[in-house]
């Protein structure tokens, strides 16, 4: 497997753009469109909250349907969640639009929208938007790189990631981009994220690839406990790189799940280090689990407990937190048994064993702490299971921007 450049346009055949159609934000980009001329396989997954957007109910229905994919249109500023009736037209009228503007089928066309809550979308803006993306597609590094920049509400950085892997002597490619800085806490996925990659494969095996990944990926990151209305993956593939269609869990199989895991990593561990105010990516591990529901459980409970989130904000060693978060976590251990410890390119430093703080430097501590990434492991010596989950901290400008958010 390659690292590369890129993000949705580095697969074969995938084109992007983005325009600024003054949605909600003035005098910066806020629509984007990914476009394959080649009909793709699709495979999503969308938010477990009751309330869900729009868009999301557009999409599921899309992906279950059976059609072929060729585009997606997405909107930053208003998330078209909770507007009835009115807000299912505009997603027809959106993908309508973009059908016509692609010269491609209406149930090719997904949709996707992030932002307030309740608004229902300006939909002169929106065809002006499509209008304006669908000449100007282009599948160069740049044109992906501008539609990450345009999803983007409160992120403060673009997010992007591409690998390329050989299957079958062929050059076979996974890229995608993604938006999420708060309202994530995902019990699926994430805020939105679109993976692109021209490996053939059938829509089954695509569709479980997807599932079971997000679960270690997506699934494993948390910025304020928040699951949104508006949780979408969506995967393409459309087969341009020629090699033998992927049609069972073969060696192949497996080389493009590595790959696609690779992607949905990056991504997830970029979007809880751009949490809502944060100044830190936080990774919490559990080792020596019994099993991996275990772990998972533990490790989620440590990633999204706001005392600990704060006590990294003010380099503060205060393992008891930690402890604390796993003892309410539900999961069963010996708190006698548990060793901690702190880690980033500071360097690292044990300060529990056996439940038991040891002696240990509070400087070099928060010295380790005060790293934009940092790590606690936590072994609970109860066998060879583990889990990762990676969150943020807390700091004081998340309230300020979670206070004024709508204005």
């Amino acid at each position: 497997m390659k690292i590369i450049e890129g993000g949705v346009t580095a697969a074969k055949g995938f084109l992007a753009a983005s325009t600024a159609a003054g949605i909600k934000y003035q005098n910066r980009q806020d629509m984007a469109l990914i476009y394959s001329p080649y009909p793709c396989v699709s495979a999503g997954t969308f938010t477990t909250n009751l309330v869900k957007a729009a868009p999301v109910k557009w999409d599921k229905n899309q992906v279950t349907g059976g059609a072929p994919a060729q585009a997606v249109v997405v909107n930053a500023g208003i998330a078209n969640a909770c507007t009835g009736a009115e807000g299912m037209e505009y997603c027809r009228q959106t993908a309508q639009a973009a059908a016509a503007a692609l010269k491609v089928p209406e149930e090719s066309v997904l949709v996707a929208s992030t932002g307030v809550i309740g608004m229902q979308l300006p939909m002169d803006r929106i065809c002006a938007g499509i209008e304006a993306m669908a000449p100007a597609l282009a599948d160069t590094k740049e044109a992906g790189t501008n539609a990450a920049k345009a999803i983007m509400t409160t992120d403060t950085k673009k997010k992007e990631a591409a690998v390329s892997i050989t299957l079958g002597g062929k050059e076979v490619t996974v890229g995608g981009m993604c938006k999420g800085s708060g309202m994530i806490h995902p019990n699926m996925c994430t805020m939105l994220s679109f993976i692109t990659t021209d490996a053939a494969i059938s829509k089954e095996l695509l569709q479980e690839a997807l599932k079971e990944d997000v679960q270690d990926t997506y699934n494993m990151i948390s910025v304020d406990g928040d699951t949104s209305t508006n949780d979408t993956v969506l995967l393409l593939a459309n087969g341009q790189a020629g090699n033998e269609e992927i049609c069972s869990k073969n060696e192949d199989y497996q080389e493009f799940c590595k790959a696609l895991h690779y992607v949905n990593e990056t991504l997830a561990k970029k979007m809880a280090g751009d949490g809502e105010g944060c100044t830190a990516l936080f990774e919490v591990k559990v080792i020596g689990a019994e099993n991996k529901a275990q772990a998972v459980t533990l490790s989620k409970s440590i990633i999204t407990s706001n005392l600990t989130k704060a006590a990294i904000f003010g380099h503060d060693a205060n393992w008891g937190r930690i402890l604390c978060a796993m003892g309410y976590s539900g999961a069963e251990f010996d708190p006698e048994k548990v060793d901690l410890y702190f880690e980033s390119a500071a360097g690292k430093l044990k300060i529990v064993e056996n439940g038991v703080a040891l002696p240990y430097s509070e400087e070099e501590a928060a010295k380790i702490l005060s790293e934009p990434e940092v790590r606690a492991t936590a072994d609970i010596k109860m066998g060879e299971a583990e889990a990762t989950a990676w969150g943020c901290d807390l700091t004081f400008d998340y309230v300020k921007i979670n206070a004024d958010y709508r204005s």
